[in-house]
């Protein structure tokens, strides 16, 4: 392992408890996450009358929405308080929210998992911020590149494993529901302990006076980017990317059940691949960059993120344009047997 190899930072107070709590947190996340879009998907009739694609477009929606009502708030209190401290506080709001799923699971109610959901995106908002405020505090600039891979690699390792562990556990007849309470309770208190090792990071602002108007604060943040091109392009770069991925994660049960024609199985194979993808992405990123913020390797991803999207296009549509196919999605789509005349 070289001098300047990423890895080594995986042994740095200042930065070790850092990740392991938002690997924890990510995981935590799609463990939970995964559990309900699995019910949703495969076992929305024991729920509510509601069609699952509904339900499982209705569930992104509420945990994406809060990003947008309440990061720029989040970034505010990021800048105003000590942000290892903001790190405790939002793990425990992690282990509440937790709590109130288990809640939700155990009496099966779709109100209490769906509000569940909303407020691990708001405490997820929250989160955010200050995960990427604390890296230039204790990372030099030369790590930067290398703390921010490993910080995006473990983020899509900790969705692969949460929602394989997710979708696992909640499949399993009799104890599945149990295993996903125990499991995203014990991993919120694992994250607050760890967060208590976090060194302190002083605020960038002390004296900042909030502006608790999420709709003022937003317009002001879209204001400043409209007045630096940099950051403007940066931003969108980052929401294309986080939307393209949540709209393939969304479409995964759906794409399985309905066009696939397989089971949950299937959902967990197509989560492997797609994360594997961004690991790998991430840490081929520090090291093609020369351990610097290089921006010229953006419009190359997403070049690459376009021209395999439209492949996965034509290879569906090529799937579907079989015979044996046509039969299957007709009777997945109105629930017919296999074994139905029908599905000859």
């Amino acid at each position: 392992m070289t001098e300047r190899s990423q890895f080594r930072l995986l042994l740095k107070r200042r930065f070790a408890p850092f990740f392991g709590v938002q690997f924890l947190g990510a995981l935590n996340d799609n463990v939970f996450k995964q559990a309900l879009v699995i019910l949703l998907a495969f076992h929305t009739a024991s729920f509510t009358a509601m069609r699952s694609d509904v339900l499982q477009n209705l569930a992104q929606g509420l945990f994406i929405l809060p990003f947008f009502l309440f990061s720029a708030t989040a970034g505010q209190l990021a800048d105003k308080y000590e942000k290892s401290r903001l790190i405790f506080v939002t793990v425990f709001i992690e282990l509440l929210v937790m709590m109130l799923g288990a809640a939700g699971f155990f009496l099966r109610n779709i109100e209490l998992l769906l509000l569940a959901l909303f407020l691990g995106g708001v405490q997820s908002a929250l989160f955010g911020p200050v995960k990427y405020a604390i890296l230039p505090q204790h990372l030099k600039e030369h790590e930067l590149v290398g703390g921010n891979a490993l910080v995006e690699t473990s983020t899509s390792v900790a969705i692969l494993v949460g929602m394989i562990l997710g979708g696992w556990m909640i499949s399993q007849t009799g104890w599945g529901i149990t295993a996903v309470a125990a499991t995203t309770i014990g991993l919120s208190a694992a994250g607050m302990l760890l967060s208590r090792l976090i060194p302190l990071a002083p605020p960038a602002d002390p004296d900042l006076k909030m502006n608790w108007n999420v709709v003022s604060e937003t317009w002001r943040n879209f204001q400043f980017l409209r007045s630096n091109r940099t950051v403007f392009l940066s931003v969108l770069g980052i929401s294309w990317f986080w939307f393209f991925g949540a709209m393939f994660v969304t479409q995964f049960p759906n794409l399985t059940r309905n066009i696939l024609v397989a089971d949950e199985q299937v959902v967990t194979l197509l989560l492997v691949v797609f994360s594997i993808g961004i690991g790998i992405g991430s840490l081929l990123c520090e090291r093609l960059s020369g351990h610097k913020v290089e921006i010229g390797l953006v419009p190359f991803g997403y070049i690459g993120l376009t021209i395999f999207a439209v492949d996965l296009y034509f290879a569906l549509t090529g799937h579907m344009g079989t015979g044996p196919w046509a039969s299957r999605r007709s009777c997945a789509r109105w629930g017919t047997g296999a074994s139905s005349p029908t599905c000859c």
